[in-house]
This record gives structure tokens, C-alpha cells and sequence, in this order.
């Protein structure tokens, strides 16, 4: 890598944790253009070079995150070998990712992020498609087994996320008197989660 592109990986990485920053203290509507130059002390014209809009760096910065928590799941995928286990897996992991980044799961978990995602949903599968496809294959494969229900694998995957995004959600918003608890969570969802997958939820 030349000393420029250096610099330049450099910049994109500041503008990116500002932004995460600022959202996080300020909300979407405190994310803009002045709010993350001044927070990272990076130019108007280097944040428009790099990103070209305030869309492109906020789209950025969410796959950044995603591409952190799908690498966290594939891994602890990886590393099971029953459906059940990966089941327990892909909800503890997530659970963990939420609770050590807070922040990054307000960013993904947020309107904006939903509303950006339905606009580009191809294009975000495309760029994800190396990790996405490994959920999709262990799903298959775990059905061929007969462990997972004979159903398509994006129901399979509804029936899974749903239950776990919807908590996580609920947890992130605060809005609870009793904040719900993640450690409850992971000791109770992948067992519930399981029995709707499962082909015999026994």
C-alpha cells in the first residue's frame, strides 16, 4: 500500500468513527456533514471525496458494522456441528455482539439503517453475499440432515432473527422499566428459537 492510500484509509477510518460517535450521541437527525467533520477534525471536501455523500458515509459505516457481526456469526457457526448448537451459537454470538457495541447495534438496529436496507437490499446482499452464503448453505444442509424443518431456508432464517432482532430492539431502546436482560436472553431464546425450527422440537 503506497503512503497515499495509507492516508487515505487513514481519513475513511476517522470520518467513520465520527460518525459512529455522533450518532450515537446525538441521534440520526444530530448525523450530518458538520456534525462528523467537526467531530473528526477531517475536511467537508475529504468526507465528500471519500464518500461522496452523507448516504454513502452512513451506508459505509453500517456495512462496516454488519460486516463485523456477520464475520463474529460465521465463525461461531463454523464451530458447531448439530443445528441445535448452531442455533445457540448464532443467538449468544449476536447477543454479545450487542452487548460489547452498543453503539454500532443502535446504528444497525435504527429506522435509518432499515429504510437504507430496503432501498438497497440487492446491493447489500451482493456485497455480503461470502458470508450471507454460508447461512444459507448450513441452513440447506441442516435440512437435508432433517434436523431443521423442510421449509426454505429465508423462512428458516425469519424464524431465527425475528425472535432475536426483535428483543435486541426492545433491549436497545430502553423504553422498559426493567431493562430485559441479555444474560436472560441468551439462557432462554435459543432453545425457544429452536423448537420453531426445529423438525422435532422434542
Amino acid at each position: 500500500m503506497s503512503p497515499k492510500q495509507h492516508r487515505g484509509e487513514v481519513t475513511a477510518d476517522l470520518l467513520l468513527d465520527a460518525a459512529l460517535r455522533v450518532f450515537a450521541e446525538q441521534g440520526e437527525q444530530g448525523l450530518t456533514v458538520n456534525a462528523v467533520t467537526k467531530a473528526s477534525g477531517v475536511s467537508l471536501g475529504s468526507l465528500y471525496h471519500h464518500f461522496g455523500s452523507l448516504d454513502g458515509l452512513y451506508d459505509a459505516l453500517a456495512q462496516r458494522w454488519l460486516s463485523r457481526l456477520l464475520e463474529d456469526l460465521v465463525t461461531a457457526l463454523r464451530s458447531t456441528r448439530t443445528a441445535r448448537t448452531g442455533i445457540r451459537a448464532i443467538v449468544r454470538t449476536h447477543l454479545t455482539f450487542v452487548r460489547e457495541h452498543r453503539d454500532a447495534a443502535l446504528l444497525l438496529h435504527s429506522t435509518r439503517t432499515d429504510q437504507r436496507n430496503m432501498t438497497r437490499a440487492r446491493e447489500l446482499r451482493d456485497s455480503q453475499e461470502a458470508r450471507l452464503s454460508v447461512f444459507t448453505l448450513w441452513i440447506q444442509s441442516h435440512v437435508d440432515s432433517g434436523e431443521l424443518a423442510p421449509l426454505p431456508p429465508a423462512l428458516i432464517e425469519s424464524l431465527v432473527l425475528g425472535p432475536l432482532v426483535g428483543f435486541v430492539r426492545r433491549w436497545l431502546s430502553g423504553v422498559d422499566d426493567i431493562e430485559p436482560d441479555l444474560d436472560e436472553a441468551a439462557r432462554v431464546l435459543p432453545e425457544r428459537i429452536w423448537r420453531s425450527v426445529a423438525a422435532d422440537p422434542k
